[in-house]
């Protein structure tokens, strides 16, 4: 018997303990239960949290791979003591999956590991999950996402029966769902339907009270809950000359999103994207610091500098176009060229629209009829998008 299947069928039977005792029991992941300093040679301080009924304890930063490239920028992150990496099977047409691999090394099994897979069925998700684990040099990830749903109609019972499948088979630990959108009602509906354990939602400091309530709910009904999209938009990616940095830049902003998120007590873990060595330890920081006053302050003065740009995800516009754009979608590819300077990526997904859809353009309508309630400028933001990406 092989290396691979004797450790899965070793994690298949811990499967089958009660989801409390099952970190704990398998042995695999064992990082500190408090809060403490980091390892020897590093001046980082790090802050942990309990991922739900996961009970895996995570650094409350993490680390978003979807646009590294830089495999260092990963090296050193778990060498700090950073313990939360997500990747996708799609990031980078796979090659993100087999970076994030390499540069964990050694590591893995020190670091809790989150892939997620947008395929739509049954034989599609757990062909995903093979691949994942091949390029990922890893035999089970710690938790595997149903990407990017939008509402409880797009989570299907052959999805769910794919995940508890690669669960038995000690493929996966945990199961869950990432969502850009719809989060007010599908984080309840998750939560009630009791078998998703972990949920990943985008969640940042522009948001209402709504989302805040719905991430409580996912909380309190034992659910980890990892957020996504948690600095707006970023923009941090523009340099000086860049007329939106000019328009912008505001130094600490981001730092306080960060920190904004961290300091919301349903939320485990967050996953801001990491580039370079500047960015992890502006991030590293949000551990050190206390979210306060100054901050919130910082924060309402950036939201009146990015309401016309960013879009919220809300959900209020959909169906709302007369030509039948997908608005926020179209927003959201903007905001990976505009704010994390992810220009091919932006376009990528752009492209992967139907042909008419691709071909509208907004300067062709008299009028809109989509009206943001938070004041985005729709027709002019989706207008740039088109003359950007088409």
């Amino acid at each position: 018997m092989d290396s691979k299947t004797s450790r899965r069928e070793f994690l298949s039977a811990g499967l089958m303990l009660p989801v409390a005792g099952a970190s704990s029991s398998l042995g695999l992941f064992n990082p500190p239960r408090n809060p403490v300093s980091s390892p020897a040679g590093s001046s980082a301080k790090l802050s942990y949290k309990t991922l739900g009924r996961t009970e895996l304890k995570v650094t409350t930063v993490g680390f978003g791979c979807m646009i590294t490239s830089d495999s260092s920028v990963i090296e050193r992150a778990a060498d700090i003591g950073i313990n939360y990496f997500d990747t996708a099977r799609g990031y980078q047409h796979g090659n993100n999956e087999r970076m994030v691999g390499a540069a964990l090394g050694a590591k893995r099994k020190q670091v809790v590991l989150s892939t997620k897979s947008g395929a739509q069925t049954k034989e599609g998700l757990l062909s995903d999950i093979d691949a994942s684990l091949r390029e990922l040099n890893t035999d089970y990830v710690d938790i595997w996402f149903l990407h990017g749903k939008g509402s409880p109609a797009e989570v299907h019972d052959d999805m769910i029966e794919a995940q508890q499948l690669a669960k038995k088979q000690g493929k996966i630990r945990f199961a869950g769902v990432s969502t850009h959108g719809g989060q007010q009602q599908l984080l309840p509906w998750m939560a009630e339907k009791g078998v998703f354990d972990v949920v990943l939602a985008a969640y940042n400091f522009t948001m209402d009270a709504s989302m805040e309530q719905a991430i409580a709910a996912a909380a309190k009904a034992g659910m980890g809950v990892v957020g996504m999209k948690v600095m707006a938009g970023g923009f941090r990616s523009n340099k000086p000359g860049n007329p939106l940095y000019e328009k912008l830049h505001q130094n600490g902003a981001l730092l306080a999103a960060l920190k904004w998120v961290i300091d919301k007590p349903g939320v485990a873990t967050t996953i801001p994207s990491m580039t370079d060595m500047d960015q992890l330890d502006e991030n590293l920081k949000a551990m050190a610091q206390p979210f306060s006053d100054g901050d919130r302050k910082l924060l309402a003065a950036h939201l009146e500098k990015i309401s016309p740009l960013y879009c919220r995800m809300c959900g209020q516009c959909d169906g709302a176009c007369q030509k039948g754009l997908p608005v926020a979608d179209v927003l959201r590819w903007l905001t990976y060229a505009d704010g994390y300077g992810q220009f091919a990526l932006g376009r990528e997904r752009f492209l992967e629209m139907s042909s008419e859809l691709a071909a509208i353009r907004c300067a062709d309508c008299t009028s809109c009829t989509v009206n943001c309630p938070h004041g985005v400028q729709v027709s002019s933001r989706v207008a740039r998008a088109q003359e950007l990406f088409a």
